[in-house]
């Protein structure tokens, strides 16, 4: 639907929405002091998950004598098991403050921006309850506790474990032998970021479940708002806090990699298909959830159009008729009129409405993801060039 904006006055408090702020695991915290509501002690996190992770494998490889040496890959040589417990993980924490912040006046913003009326208000809480109540869900998360502690151990040994005589394992004619820093490391550690990161895809669904829900709604879709996006820009803004969770993933990568590059003799450009699907995919986790409301800014964008073409037109027709055909008015100057000011508006006016975006983000968006993607991976650029001959070829570009 599409309407002029409704009499200023300030929206009755709604309930704050957050895909972060809840859940089993969020009570846990509360309870054991690893949170201050709402969600402040996050170093106290940090260290007690990277404890949990990753500080006792330390001591096991150490004991074992395969802390830096003994085996083709030591622990302190493991660039993947670091880069996933030491920098991943973390960021994955981070992320949920990120997107607290970000995500906090997101319900506000509908009602202040008159996108969701009072008549819609009933309808837009229910979609808000629904969403807590699956954020809340301790059957969710639950079942992703199972799923990591039955299959992720296995998960994990399949796809990403080396191959070969390592920190962790031995490799014998009948498969892999834990260390017990591999048992730790298997059936603690890889468990414990696996379920993270699967909690971090059940609340982008939820965030995606929650916008295609909203977009159906008979939004108050405004053609002539500034930000082209009939007043939806401000969507764009929260996607932009999903940064900290592209970024671990992309992290993930980068230590895969480097695992394959320095201990298996693979080339970085081996990976290239890998990489590009990687990216394509994280810009989706990012940006593909906005993109429910482009129906709804395709049709607002085309009655605009319409209403404002056939405005154009009078408005155009009308000052021909008054400064273009005789007889030309007499005692009113043409220099100064507002006559001549009403039409550049209007060309603005109908300039905002041509230039609406079917999705609420620009390129922008997409650039500044992709240089978040790449940061991680950056470093990698070094297995194939030493330092001195990219920084040469850097040069070259920029000069």
């Amino acid at each position: 639907m599409i309407a002029s904006p409704q009499p200023e006055h300030a929206p009755e408090p709604v309930q704050d929405f957050s895909i972060v702020l809840g859940g089993p695991l969020y009570q846990f915290f509360l309870r054991s002091g690893l949170i201050r509501p709402p969600f402040g002690s996050l170093k106290a996190r940090m260290l007690v998950l990277a404890g949990i992770a990753w500080l006792p494998l330390i001591p096991l490889t150490v004991l074992g004598g395969r802390f830096a040496g003994a085996v083709p890959v030591p622990f302190l040589y493991d660039f993947e098991v670091h880069v996933r417990l030491l920098v991943a993980l973390q960021l994955l924490i981070v992320a949920e403050l990120v997107i607290y912040v970000r995500m906090r006046a997101l319900t506000a913003q509908f009602l202040e921006r008159h996108i969701v009326t009072p008549e819609l208000r009933p309808a837009f809480e229910k979609v808000i309850s629904s969403a807590m109540r699956l954020r809340n869900s301790s059957m969710a998360e639950i079942s992703l506790l199972l799923l990591v502690l039955i299959a992720g151990p296995w998960v994990w040994r399949g796809t990403v474990a080396l191959h070969s005589n390592t920190w962790y394992a031995t490799q014998t004619p009948s498969g892999l032998v834990f260390t017990a820093a591999g048992w730790w490391y298997g059936f603690i550690s890889v468990p414990v970021f696996q379920f993270i990161l699967l909690r971090w895809y059940y609340r982008v669904f939820i965030w995606f479940r929650f916008l295609s829900q909203v977009s159906r709604l008979d939004l108050n879709l405004v053609p002539t708002h500034p930000d082209r996006c009939c007043g939806l820009g401000f969507l764009g803004n929260v996607a932009a806090a999903f940064a900290p969770l592209l970024m671990a993933h992309s992290a993930l990568m980068a230590g895969f990699l480097a695992n394959r590059i320095l201990h298996e003799g693979a080339k970085l450009p081996d990976y290239k298909m890998e990489l590009l699907a990687m990216t394509a995919l994280l810009i989706a986790i990012g940006l593909a959830p906005l993109c429910v409301f482009a129906p709804k800014l395709h049709r607002a964008r085309l009655a605009g159009l319409r209403l404002y073409g056939r405005l154009a037109s009078d408005y155009v027709s009308d000052f021909a008729r008054k400064w273009i055909a005789p007889p030309v008015p007499s005692g009113e100057p043409l220099l100064g009129t507002s006559d001549i000011q009403s039409l550049a508006d209007l060309d603005n006016t109908f300039s905002i409405v041509k230039g609406i975006r079917l999705v609420p983000f620009n390129k922008e968006s997409v650039t500044q993801f992709l240089i978040v993607i790449a940061i991680p991976l950056a470093p990698l650029a070094l297995t194939m060039f030493s330092f001195e001959e990219l920084l040469r070829r850097l040069i070259r570009v920029i000069l």
